[in-house]
């Protein structure tokens, strides 16, 4: 036999030994070393990538939220240390290192995928990880799969998420080198070492489940662990946001949305008779005369007052994608992002307190056009069951009246299942991308641009004018300024370049607007122009710099014109009342006039009693139950865990939009009864199919 060389007498004077109780532990709090690290810098990138929201927050209230946000990381360590924790019942499970690296490294690389994918995900929709990416995930994958490629860097994420988890497999493998006890040679690859009783390993075990257990609740209280709200310890929600953990919230996400019992849906708070009375003291006018008040809550007679009527035979509503509020000079902002809006609204009635009901184009649409509100669980309505029932909305009060239509939109219907829900509702004509002959430039992703399906709005318009003598009403829906913000070349607008992260979003917006501008350009010289009534409204905003309450106002306040004859003679050229998407319908009809039956959940914005300045029901997307209440300079927001008191801010618009929490503010209970008592009485009557009408015109 050989006699070994020095240096393999060196390497075999210190075999890697059996791990031991000590040395399994010492492992065990490597790797979750490992993990936390990682998550800081997932935290810090987060930070750094969205650095435009930093404004003049102060650098100790982001110390605030890293702090806060460890113990969230905490939380989901202990979570995926379990099996290493288990390991102290078993001297064999301890020493199967294998495969404790193989499941920390998977474990901790979809954490790491997740946490790249926030990045563009929080720039987008300001919020941490949510059901949002399940919805996603169910629409159509082509689709899907093209905007992500087109509209976001894919393969700096795959690389920068490669390289991260092979630099994970090298610190867990470290970790186990480092830990493993030493020792000479005997005779083995491995040598072995005394491991401590069982009884001594399950004294450890208890001791380490203790711990565990206190680690995962991330609090000493009573009562229950640690919840989304404990890290809204800030005047900033940026830095509120940042102490959150993207995995933890996308996993309660999934537990929601997947559960059996459907516990994102609002469950009752007050009692149904009491709920139901406060919401007809909301919603039911003067001019209104309740029917069915035994079925249905809201359903009543409305004929508006003939001298608040206007000349107008047709109707036709542009939903404008992403037209935030916060971006439109007409309401304050600088930039000159909106031009063509901001002249069409000295010819109109601007509306600059309105608000989307939602932060997602499927509920501005069922919103607008079947005046029905965006309710936690039901936030998808156009693709769940309960979509299929008949609401009072714009199709189906028209159609009653023998109105043509058509609907037009630069992509699929098929998308949020568009055309099987507005079908149902009673529309009839659909003009979608495949419809589009020769178009001036074409989305691989979405479809036409805005100009084309514009232009193809004119042409269908004008066939509907005067056919059979028939009144008609449209849907135009733009689409442009939606990621990957594909836009035709040449540009025929100027490039916004001073924003940062939000110029393609802001240049699409100006497109979009060039776009809209051009339409009213040449409809105007259409006979039928000066007998509709165009309502302009944005289906959501989008979030910016400034995000100045716990509920994002940036992503809901939108414009909404209308424009129409003799409009600012009867009502004047701006309007404060506080309204959204669901008052549209009704504000609609009381312009055209004459007996109308209906159940919106809203309410004519240009016939309220005299004081009343108008409120909203507002509610983002992402399968929560987190909603708001909006008055004429107050917002009240009810987190989804509804032990969780409300919170009452006091804000502004415009060019410098701000808020204030108000402590104490007397209103408080006031508002909560009113929203609690609209979310239950609106989501009883959808599910027991009771929110709508058999027709629009009364018996």
């Amino acid at each position: 036999m050989a006699i070994p060389d020095a240096l393999s007498q060196k390497r075999a004077s210190s075999r890697l030994l059996q791990p031991t109780v000590k040395s399994h532990l010492a492992y065990t709090l490597l790797c979750a070393l490992v993990m936390m690290v990682m998550f800081s810098v997932l935290r810090l990138a987060l930070l750094v990538y969205n650095r435009e929201m930093i404004l003049d927050t102060p650098a100790a209230t982001f110390f605030e939220a890293f702090a806060n946000g460890l113990r969230f990381d905490l939380r989901l360590v202990v979570y995926l240390s379990v099996p290493l924790v288990l390991a102290l019942f078993s001297a064999r499970a301890m020493a199967a290192r294998g495969i404790f690296r193989l499941w920390l490294t998977v474990t901790a690389s979809i954490a790491l995928f997740l946490g790249l994918m926030e990045m563009d995900f929080y720039r987008e929709f300001h919020q941490r990880l949510n059901g949002l990416v399940f919805q996603y995930v169910k629409e159509d994958p082509k689709t899907v799969m093209s905007m992500l490629w087109y509209g976001f860097p894919v393969v700096r994420y795959l690389l920068a998420w490669a390289l991260g988890t092979w630099i994970l497999s090298l610190a867990f493998k470290g970790a186990d080198r480092a830990t493993r006890p030493r020792g000479p040679f005997s005779g083995g690859s491995i040598g072995t070492r005394q491991v401590a009783p069982w009884y001594a390993r399950a004294m450890v075990f208890v001791v380490c489940l203790l711990i565990c257990v206190v680690a995962a609740r991330g609090t000493l209280r009573q009562g229950p662990p640690m919840r989304w709200g404990d890290v809204y310890t800030t005047d900033s929600n940026f830095a509120n946001q940042l102490g959150l953990n993207g995995t933890l919230s996308l996993v309660a996400a999934a537990k929601s949305r997947m559960s059996e019992d459907r516990d994102n849906i609002w469950k009752a708070t007050l009692p149904q008779p009491m709920a139901q009375q406060t919401v007809r003291d909301l919603l039911v006018m003067k001019d209104d005369k309740l029917v069915d008040g035994e079925t249905a809550a809201v359903r009543r007679d409305y004929t508006p007052p003939v001298d608040k009527t206007l000349p107008i035979k047709n109707v036709v509503v542009i939903l404008m994608e992403s037209m935030a509020g916060h971006s439109v000079g007409a309401l304050g902002a600088p930039g000159n992002i909106t031009p063509y809006l901001d002249k069409l609204s000295k010819e109109g009635l601007l509306f600059d307190r309105f608000f989307s009901n939602g932060t997602h184009t499927h509920q501005g649409m069922f919103a607008t056009m079947a005046c029905f509100p965006n309710l936690p669980g039901f936030e998808y309505l156009m693709q769940t069951p309960e979509g299929s029932h008949k609401l009072s909305g714009l199709p189906q009060l028209l159609s009653a009246r023998h109105y043509d239509d058509v609907y037009v939109y630069n992509g699929d219907f098929a998308w949020d299942n568009q055309s099987g829900f507005f079908s149902n509702q009673g529309m009839t004509n659909f003009i979608g991308r495949n419809d589009f002959v020769n178009p001036v430039f074409s989305d691989p992703t979405w479809g036409v641009s805005d100009q084309d399906m514009f232009d193809r709005g004119l042409v269908e318009l004008k066939a509907r004018d005067g056919k059979d003598k028939k009144p008609f009403y449209a849907l135009l829906q733009t689409l442009s300024n939606h990621t990957p913000y594909a836009l035709p070349t040449p540009l025929p607008v100027e490039r916004v370049t001073d924003r940062g992260s939000l110029n393609e979003h802001l240049t699409a917006m100006r497109y979009s607007d060039w776009a809209l501008g051009q339409f009213f350009e040449k409809a105007r010289n259409e006979p039928y122009f000066k007998e509709t009534l165009f309502v302009i409204v944005g289906d959501h905003g989008f979030g910016n710099e400034r995000q100045i309450t716990e509920m994002d106002l940036g992503r809901f306040n939108v414009p909404m014109l209308m424009i129409a004859p003799g409009i600012q003679e009867k009502f004047g050229t701006l309007d404060h009342t506080v309204g959204t998407q669901v008052d549209i319908v009704p504000t609609i009809m009381g312009r055209i006039g004459g007996e109308v039956r209906h159940q919106c959940w809203g309410r004519d914005l240009l016939n309220l009693p005299e004081g009343d300045t108008g409120f909203g029901v507002i509610k983002p997307s992402g399968s929560e139950q987190t909603t708001a209440i909006i008055t004429a300079d107050q917002i009240l927001v009810l987190p989804k865990d509804k032990d969780m008191a409300p919170k009452m801010y006091q804000y502004e618009l415009g060019a410098t939009p701000r808020a204030e929490v108000i402590p104490d503010a007397p209103r408080t209970a006031e508002m909560k009864l009113k929203l609690e008592a609209f979310l239950q009485t609106a989501t009883k009557s959808l599910i027991d199919n009771t929110a709508g009408v058999v027709d629009g015109v009364p018996d």
